[in-house]
């Protein structure tokens, strides 16, 4: 396993699962493009390669975004909110976010218009 840097990892607030909230974000234009969940593990990587890297719930193992795909992230920016419980990634996103092949996984459903 590879170590977070301990002034970091200290000021993460994980859930239960030791996991925190993590928003990907378009570079240049601010479009919310995922929500995914990151371990200490990931967020090093993430932070040493600028290549976003997850942990899946799901699978129980960390994934690079595009590893299989070829949709990459490459990150160009990581902040931490004020409760130290949400990471948001500033990205360049080759190819489509969702695993659905959209460009953002928020395309599908709009709840509200103003």
């Amino acid at each position: 396993m590879t170590e977070l840097d301990p002034e970091i990892a200290g000021l993460l607030k994980r859930n239960a699962e030791g996991l925190v909230c993590a928003v990907a974000q378009q570079r240049g234009t601010g479009e919310v493009l995922m929500v995914a969940w990151m371990n200490d593990e990931a967020l090093h990587l993430t932070l040493t390669t600028r290549r976003a890297t997850y942990f899946s719930r799901s699978r129980g193992k960390l994934w690079i975004k595009g590893e299989t795909s070829g949709h990459t992230q490459e990150v160009h920016d990581v902040r931490l909110d004020c409760d130290g419980d949400t990471i948001l990634l500033t990205v360049d996103q080759q190819g489509a976010a969702c695993h659905t092949g959209d460009r953002t996984c928020f395309d599908a459903r709009q709840l509200m218009k103003s």
